[in-house]
């Protein structure tokens, strides 16, 4: 691992306070990784700047001195786009966590990058008004990190991703130039929108810094209902009726029995309900009079097997917990390769048909837990290691694995990743969703903003 220049050690010494800096071999282990495991994180440095200009300064000497640079929000992904591996230094915004006062009028509110997701939701639930992004890592995850990787999560049906809900961008540049993108403009027609470089492009063109969110209203009552069906057709036969229903969807989540079961192996809960089947949904949707009367239409048609509505938020917080309790229940109670596609919806029951063949002729015996948010085609196929086998060879294995997988998403016209980006792990994917003009056309885009390669180093491209 390369040593850094002694010039830029100096300076940072000589031009930052006392705090901005860190050696200690236990922060450059937490700071150098995100919640993948597959690469040791290798950090030379971490720093944790306050402010944009202490980014922007920062850069600037990063810049000068050729060294590396890994922004980190709340490494809460799943792609390694936050793993500092080869001496770099990672850039924590974990100190940036400032929230300006709600402008209700015009419902934006404008944060630091390193807000937690949920305490936006905090800040201005008191005003009627929420951020509209939301997932099971919420009370984790920043908002920086949020914008880079453009998330997606559990109310995308509803909202849409996270890149519709940023109205401005202050953007700190590989030079240490900074942008201010948009402002609080609701309309901005003068040309090419530069916000939307930044948003999903996990770090390799530039730093967000700070963001003038959109906000909306908060939801009325949510219903949160829980149903049992036969199979994956039933699941796609409950959401084309839901679609004809009269009710405002707000998420749309699907598991499988092997989920549950992982679930009930690694957390204290239970199912409302005594009918076993092989797939589960849950429902969050704003109450409606009519419905009663729409889940008596759902049992006289034969859509579900069983189902529940919370009763309280005591067990609407129980039913959702079996749902995002998943990916934590299966890295507890195993080794998952995880892998998280989207398709075309009306593509996902012959993809997911075919899929299953795959596996059973390729790889049988091994135990597949699939769960997703069905109303914007988004999979999470997760492989898990069977226990007489070691980690090498299930490596090897689930590389070919991610072949047959990868040829069969793009056969359905699909992406190889929906909402956790490229960072390490997908690299070799890419090729699979982009074509190579575009991925000449994404290098040629990194090269005008980031000449030098230091920003985020070998992620995406």
């Amino acid at each position: 691992m390369p040593a850094l220049p002694d010039a830029f050690v100096q300076a940072i010494t000589d031009q930052f306070p006392p705090d901005f800096a860190s050696v200690d071999p236990q922060d450059l282990q937490t700071y150098g990784r995100d919640w993948t495991k597959v690469f040791a994180p290798a950090a030379a440095m971490v720093v944790l700047p306050r402010t944009t200009e202490e980014v922007s300064l920062l850069m600037a000497l990063a810049y000068a001195h050729d060294v590396a640079i890994v922004p980190s929000g709340g490494r809460t992904g799943l792609a390694a786009g936050a793993v500092a591996r080869d001496g770099e230094v990672v850039l924590s915004l974990q100190r940036m966590r400032h929230m300006e006062p709600v402008d209700v009028t015009g419902s934006t509110v404008r944060v630091q990058a390193g807000v937690i997701t949920e305490l936006v939701h905090d800040h201005v639930s008191e005003f009627g008004l929420t951020w509209p992004v939301d997932f099971a890592s919420k009370g984790s995850s920043q908002v920086g990190g949020n914008l880079a990787t453009n998330a997606g999560g559990v109310k995308v049906i509803r909202y849409g991703l996270t890149r519709q809900w940023v109205l401005g961008l202050q953007v700190v540049l590989a030079d240490g130039r900074v942008l201010e993108l948009g402002g609080a403009l609701e309309k901005n027609n003068t040309g090419i929108d530069l916000r939307q470089l930044f948003i999903g492009s996990e770090g390799i063109l530039g730093i967000i810094t700070e963001a003038t969110l959109k906000l909306t209203r908060k939801p009325g009552h949510l219903d949160v209902m829980l149903f049992a069906v036969p199979d994956l057709a039933g699941v796609l036969r409950l959401f084309r009726a839901l679609r004809q229903a009269p009710l405002q969807t707000m998420a749309y989540e699907f598991f499988t029995d092997i989920c549950l079961r992982r679930v009930l192996l690694h957390r204290k809960l239970r199912v409302p309900f005594a009918t076993k089947s092989s797939h589960y949904v849950l429902l969050e949707a704003e109450r409606a009079e009519q419905l009663e009367d729409w889940l008596g239409q759902l049992l006289e048609q034969g859509l579900i097997d069983d189902g529940v509505i919370a009763q309280g938020s005591v067990q609407a917080a129980e039913l959702w917990a079996l749902r995002e309790g998943i990916s934590e229940s299966l890295s507890a109670t195993g080794t998952p390769h995880k892998n998280d596609i989207a398709l075309p919806i009306a593509a996902l029951e012959a993809f997911t048909a075919e899929l299953g063949a795959v596996f059973a002729q390729q790889y049988p015996g091994w135990e597949i837990a699939v769960f997703g948010h069905v109303g914007d085609g988004n999979l999470h196929i997760n492989v898990m290691k069977p226990d007489e086998m070691n980690m090498a060879d299930f490596l090897e294995q689930t590389h070919a694995a991610d072949a047959l997988l990868f040829s069969l998403v793009a056969r359905h016209h699909g992406s190889v990743s929906a909402e956790h980006g490229i960072g390490l792990l997908k690299k070799r994917a890419l090729p699979y969703s982009r074509t190579p003009d575009e991925l000449a056309l994404m290098r040629g885009i990194k090269q005008l903003l980031d000449p030098k390669g230091i920003l985020n180093p070998g992620k995406v491209l």
